[in-house]
């Protein structure tokens, strides 16, 4: 068994789901240090998960020698100063969402991760679910067929205490809305069955609560496969649920409800003909799980670094992600169809935060 990674976390906020997962994979990865400004919230997050280190300043994880791995759990516009610091520092790095605050950044990142050796690991955690993980081996072994229709349906409710949190609901702090720090799962889930995207056109709106950012959203996608898709967003649904629906020539994927955990099961796939159905019931009883969410997604960078193989969630991924978030804002602004890919002579490309 190759030896455990040491980690440290980085904010106490999220980073408790991340430590949750540490505690589940112990011979994987030992949780050694917090760092946290709230340093009492720092004392009490190492004394819940049996920490021996508490620290206020990244600079002092990044001095640790027997570190491998800091997860950066902080506030979305300190992630892209922070993975170059860890990356510096010779330490591989996991960042929540979202990354960074333009594709510039992400560009830069994918040439400081390239310069550095290390690995940095975008967090999007929902691919692991077991429901999802069924239809990626469906389509990724011709079970399912052409696409045709994807609907994608994030609808929560954040009352005005969500955003008594100061950085929530500004621009300058949280980067961007709904799109960005709500549906950013569901829809990475869409183009990670489906792959690329290429052209949105997006109606957004502030209708639910008085922030800065948009809170919801109707769009409609073309993909780059030639099918189509729908993405719903609304952070004022009093009955939370993320839905998807996968219509393929095959077979139609749908998944549960679950607001925080429809990737996961039960999903129903349901073939189009009884011979499409044997074939995904005998694809379905070869399915070899894995963990889910973020303890998924960790094991699998312990087997990718130990093993070598490719990241389960990589800098490319997360940029895919910052790609379609462009085209929504640009799409959004300008009352029409955005295209993609997205390069660096497109006038959002340094930014899509207003001007």
């Amino acid at each position: 068994m190759p030896r455990p990674l040491n980690v440290a976390i980085v904010g106490c906020g999220i980073g408790n789901a991340h430590a949750q997962a540490y505690q589940t994979l112990p011979d994987h990865f030992r949780l050694i240090a917090v760092c946290d400004i709230d340093v009492p919230k720092a004392r009490q997050f190492a004394t819940a998960y049996a920490i021996p280190r508490v620290v206020s300043d990244l600079a002092e994880l990044c001095a640790m020698d027997d570190l491998d791995v800091i997860d950066i759990c902080t506030p979305p516009n300190l992630h892209f100063a922070q993975v170059e610091q860890v990356l510096a520092a010779g330490k591989h790095a996991f960042c929540e969402k979202p990354l960074v605050a333009s594709l510039q950044h992400a560009d830069t990142l994918i040439a400081a991760e390239t310069a550095s050796g290390r690995r940095v690991m975008p967090i999007f955690q929902y691919r692991f679910g077991h429901g999802l993980q069924k239809l990626k081996l469906l389509v990724e072994n011709g079970a399912a067929g052409r696409a045709y229709l994807t609907t994608v349906e994030t609808a929560w409710r954040r009352r005005a205490a969500y955003y008594d949190v100061p950085w929530r609901g500004k621009w300058a702090t949280e980067l961007g809305g709904a799109l960005l720090g709500h549906a950013i799962h569901a829809h990475d889930m869409l183009t990670y069955v489906l792959g690329p995207i290429r052209s949105v056109f997006c109606r957004a709106a502030t209708l639910v609560n008085p922030i800065e950012v948009e809170d919801t959203a109707a769009v409609a996608l073309e993909m780059a496969d030639g099918s189509l898709a729908t993405l719903a967003v609304t952070l004022g649904s009093a009955t939370e649920i993320t839905r998807h629906r996968f219509c393929f020539s095959n077979m139609v994927a749908e998944s549960n409800t679950r607001p925080y955990s429809n990737s996961g099961e039960p999903w129903i796939f349901t073939g189009d003909t009884p011979e499409a159905s044997e074939r995904i019931a005998a694809l379905l009883e070869g399915f070899v799980p894995l963990p889910e969410g973020y303890a998924g997604q960790f094991i699998r960078f312990h087997q990718a670094i130990h093993g070598g193989g490719e990241l389960p969630v990589t800098l490319a991924d997360a940029r895919a992600s910052l790609e379609l978030v462009t085209a929504l804002y640009a799409s959004q602004r300008r009352g029409q169809p955005a295209a993609l890919p997205i390069t660096a002579d497109h006038p959002m490309y340094a930014s899509w935060l207003p001007q």
